[in-house]
């Protein structure tokens, strides 16, 4: 994940993909893509002018020149009240 402000992010291709996802306080925009599914870039609830983004859904960038990165196993998760 990568982050940039605002005015920094700009998609350049499948405008139309991106479904939006709000949970909890409803604060949060999550996108992920409507095709294929990926989380694509949220706009942050404690810093509302950035968004995380999914570095690797950049075309020049490949994931195997990034090394090594931790990883988490979302399956593993549990949710609340469950």
């Amino acid at each position: 994940m990568a982050s940039a402000k605002l005015p920094e992010f700009q998609i350049t291709a499948g405008e139309d993909k991106p479904n939006l996802y709000k949970w909890n306080t409803m604060i949060a925009k999550h996108y992920f893509c409507s095709e294929c599914g990926i989380y694509t870039h949220h706009q942050r609830r404690a810093a509302p002018d950035e968004y995380g983004f999914n570095a690797t859904c950049i075309e020049t960038i490949k994931v195997a020149d990034l090394g090594e990165a931790p990883m988490t196993d979302g399956s593993a998760m549990t949710l609340v009240g469950e």
